[in-house]
């Protein structure tokens, strides 16, 4: 028997901790599961190279047997000294033409196929081995074409979920933001459940003073996380239950960095659309134009995250947008208002 477990501890989110299964169930063989399929990750839409995420978790350490008890230790059965082990993929093809919707979602299946076979190797060799192959052995467009796969997942987490924030994506189809959802049956289906925002914070207490959850990982990992102060900020938010005006690294207020994060985003997809619009003549012409077509949708799509998490966000930080950002385009009531009745997996619900 093997035990198959997700790389997170809830559904594929764009960035969480690793699960805590992994440092917890030493005498059973345990195998990986990754979601190539990018369900929370904007899609077939979204430019996000997915092997920075895998090797996160890969290299994460359980401290199950000792500092070095890496995920990677676990799965690959060294750790527990079992023949049986393994790695699954959710798989991310369909009935496109070229399988993935996406050409560059075509690398993560190529770079699960890769930290499979060896999860040591270095994702920015992979990326770079993808792209000969995939796209042109210049040595100019492989370096700028590999920094905007390589950045492509930080990008991402900004201006969706930034600083531990997660599951905040539309019910049923989980596309688009919805942080204001409240409507399915159960408590822990709906994202206010995970972000929890009021009038004094926003964040999920995870730590021994909330929810415990952090109980279920290492001592060496629960003295990490159990403080805010000492939280790694990529998961302030998902072990704590943060104040608006809680100091960060920056120097800026929680609420500024939230900012920070979410408009830095919209930013570098802006930039990544400058890189790739110069990478004219270098590929053929029908591929070129599709990245660029969904370049500029990855573009509004992260302004839509930003304007609406932000203005429902601030209904309760009661602080406003930092001088110097473009306003948003429209009112939180209008991002409230957007329906998706076609979307698939979204049964005619919003």
């Amino acid at each position: 028997m093997i035990v198959q477990v997700k790389n997170g501890p809830l559904d594929f989110q764009p960035r969480e901790p690793f699960h805590p299964l992994f440092g917890a169930m030493p005498k059973t063989p345990l195998m990986m599961e990754f979601q190539l399929t990018q369900e929370y990750l904007g899609q077939a839409t979204h430019l996000v190279y997915e092997a920075p995420l895998m090797t996160e978790v890969l290299d994460a350490d359980t401290y199950a047997n000792g500092a070095g008890s890496t995920v990677t230790k676990v799965v690959n059965g060294s750790l527990g000294k079992f023949d049986l082990n393994g790695m699954a993929g959710v798989a991310n093809i369909g009935d496109d033409r070229n399988w993935t919707g996406h050409p560059f979602a075509q690398a993560n299946w190529y770079a699960y196929g890769r930290l499979a076979w060896n999860p040591s190797q270095n994702t920015d060799r992979i990326a770079e081995d993808w792209i000969k192959m995939s796209w042109n052995t210049d040595s100019q467009f492989v370096a700028k074409t590999k920094q905007m796969m390589m950045d492509s997942r930080k990008v991402l987490v900004q201006y969706m979920t930034p600083l531990g924030l997660h599951h905040i994506m539309g019910d049923g189809h989980h596309y688009g933001p919805s942080p204001w959802s409240d409507r399915l049956g159960r408590a822990d289906w709906n994202p206010v459940y995970y972000h929890r925002a009021d009038s004094a914070g926003i964040g999920f207490d995870r730590s021994s003073k909330g929810s415990n959850a952090l109980e279920q990982w290492a001592p060496e990992i629960r003295k990490i996380y159990e403080d805010p102060k000492t939280c790694p900020e990529e998961y302030l938010l998902w072990f704590h239950h943060v104040a608006w005006n809680f100091k960060m690294k920056s120097g800026k207020t929680l609420w500024e960095e939230l900012c920070a994060n979410y408009y830095a985003g919209v930013e570098a997809v802006r930039k990544t659309q400058r890189v790739w619009n110069k990478q004219k003549g270098l590929v053929d012409e029908e591929r070129f134009e599709q990245v660029r077509q969904l370049l500029l949708v990855q573009e509004q799509e992260a302004i839509w995250w930003r304007n609406a998490c932000l203005l429902y966000f601030g209904t309760f930080s009661k602080m406003p947008l930092p001088a110097g950002y473009e306003a948003p385009d429209h009112d939180l009531k209008y991002y409230q208002s957007l329906k998706f009745p076609f979307a698939p997996g979204n049964g005619g619900s919003n």
